[in-house]
C-alpha cells in the first residue's frame, strides 16, 4: 500500500500565527502528517496574514499554510475549550507559538492537556523561550536575528548590522521547531509518553553561530561583520561580471585558476603567492578580479570554472532566475499550488528539498479556508454528531 508521507497517519493541532510557527507544522505537512489549523471564527480573509494580496488571498498566508486543514473555534468559550480538549485527546503533537503562558491562562497548556492525553508532544515556538528573564517579551525575525548574533556577523565592516534577507529568524525556529518534534515523536515509540517541547527563536541563532562562538571561545576573537568575505578564506564571494555576479570560493590550484582568467601575473605577484597573502592583501585582490571578471557574462565565467573544476563557482541567481533556471525545473523545485474557495489558478511556491526514495513528501494541496475543515474535524477527531456541531455553530463558538 502506498505511504502518504513518511508522517502519514500523525495528527498536529496547529495553533501557530505569523511565519515561524506555520513554517514548522508545514514541514510536518509536506511529510505526510494531517495538520488542523486552529483559528478564531470572527477572523476574516485579509487579517489571516500580511500582503500583498492576490486575489483577496494573503500571499504571506498562502506560502507557509500549504496542505493543511483549516478549523475555527472560540478558544475563550468554556464550550471551545472543551472542544479543544477532545480534539488534543487524539492529537499526536499540538503546536502553538503565542507568548509564554497564554495557552496556560486559557487552560489549554501543557499541564492541563497532559491530563486529556499522555502521549500528547506540546510544542511550543516562541521569541526567548519558556523560561528566563527575556521569557515574557516579544520578538520578530529581526529582534531575533539581533538578539541572537547572526545580525552582527551581516552585513560590511564599515556598515551597520544587516537583517538577513529572507527571514532565517523564523524559518530557522520553525525549522528547529519541527526537527525537535520528529525526535519527540521517535523517543515516544520508546517510552510511550508525550514530553513538551520548548524552542526559542533567540537560541535558534546563537546555533547558527557555531563557528564565530567556538572562535571567541578558543582565542577570545570578536568575529563581526566581513561582507561576502571568509575569515580564513580569499578569494571567496560575489563578484561582479558583464552582466551580473559569479560566487568564486575554494580554489584549489591558484596558478591555474590565474591562467583561466587570463592573469597569470597574479600567480606570480608577491602580495598573493599564498592564501595567507591573498587574505593580508583581500581588497587589492578583488580590485583585480573584478577588473578581470566584469569582462565576460555570467554564463560564461561559470560553463569555463565549472568545466575546468579548479573552485566552487556558482551564479547569483535572482529569484527571477529561478523560474527559468534549468537545474530548479529539473528538479521540481517549483511547485504549482492551487488557490483555495475554488479560486481560478495557482501559484508556484518552493518545493520540499527533502527527498525520500520510498516516503515521498507531499506538496500540491492549497491553504486552508478558514474553518473549512470544522465539520469533518469535530466528526472524525472529536466525535461530534452533526447536532452537536449545528448546535455550537448557532453558539458562535465554531464556524
Amino acid at each position: 500500500m502506498p505511504v502518504r508521507g513518511p508522517l502519514e497517519g500523525i495528527r498536529v493541532l496547529d495553533f501557530t500565527w505569523a511565519l515561524a510557527g506555520p513554517f514548522a507544522t508545514m514541514q510536518l505537512a509536506d511529510l505526510g502528517a494531517e495538520v488542523v489549523k486552529v483559528e478564531h471564527p470572527g477572523t476574516h480573509e485579509k487579517e489571516r496574514g500580511f500582503g500583498p494580496y492576490y486575489e483577496g488571498i494573503s500571499t504571506f498566508f498562502f506560502s507557509p499554510n500549504r496542505g493543511k486543514k483549516g478549523i475555527a473555534v472560540d478558544l475563550k468559550a468554556e464550550e471551545g475549550k472543551a472542544v479543544i480538549r477532545r480534539l488534543a485527546a487524539k492529537a499526536d503533537v499540538l503546536v502553538e507559538n503565542f507568548r509564554p503562558g497564554t495557552m496556560d491562562r486559557l487552560e489549554l497548556g501543557y499541564e492541563a492537556l497532559r491530563q486529556v492525553n499522555s502521549r500528547l508532544i506540546y510544542a511550543a515556538l516562541s521569541g526567548f523561550g519558556q523560561t528566563g528573564p527575556y521569557r515574557g517579551l516579544p520578538a520578530v525575525d529581526a529582534v531575533a536575528q539581533a538578539m541572537g548574533g547572526t545580525m552582527s556577523l551581516n552585513g560590511y565592516r564599515e556598515g551597520p548590522p544587516l537583517r538577513v534577507g529572507v527571514s532565517i529568524g523564523d524559518m530557522v525556529g520553525g525549522l528547529y521547531l519541527a526537527l525537535g518534534i520528529l525526535a519527540a515523536l521517535r523517543a515516544r515509540d520508546v517510552t510511550g509518553e508525550g514530553q513538551l517541547l520548548d524552542v526559542a527563536l533567540m537560541e535558534a541563532q546563537i546555533a547558527l553561530c557555531e563557528n564565530a562562538i567556538v572562535r571567541h571561545s578558543a582565542f577570545g576573537e570578536a568575529p563581526t561583520r566581513q561582507g561576502s568575505r571568509h575569515p580564513l578564506v580569499a578569494p571567496f564571494g560575489p563578484f561582479e561580471t558583464l552582466d551580473g555576479w559569479v560566487v568564486i570560493a575554494n580554489v584549489k590550484d591558484w596558478e591555474l585558476f590565474c591562467a583561466l582568467i587570463g592573469r597569470d601575473d597574479l600567480a606570480v605577484d608577491e602580495r598573493f603567492r599564498t592564501n595567507r597573502l591573498r587574505l593580508e592583501h583581500v581588497e587589492e585582490l578583488e580590485g583585480e578580479l573584478n577588473a578581470v571578471l566584469r569582462t565576460r557574462t555570467t554564463a560564461e565565467w561559470f560553463d569555463l570554472l565549472v568545466e575546468a573544476n579548479v573552485c566552487s563557482v556558482g551564479k547569483v541567481n535572482s529569484i527571477a532566475d529561478l523560474f527559468e533556471d534549468p537545474h530548479v525545473a529539473a528538479r521540481g523545485m517549483l511547485v504549482d499550488i492551487p488557490l483555495p474557495y475554488g479560486l481560478p489558478g495557482s501559484l508556484k511556491l518552493p518545493n520540499s528539498p527533502i527527498r525520500l526514495s520510498q516516503t515521498p513528501t507531499v506538496v500540491g494541496k492549497p491553504m486552508p479556508e478558514h474553518g473549512g475543515d470544522t465539520d469533518e474535524v469535530l466528526r472524525e477527531w472529536a466525535g461530534l454528531g452533526a447536532e452537536e456541531v449545528r448546535a455550537l455553530r448557532a453558539a458562535g463558538v465554531i464556524k
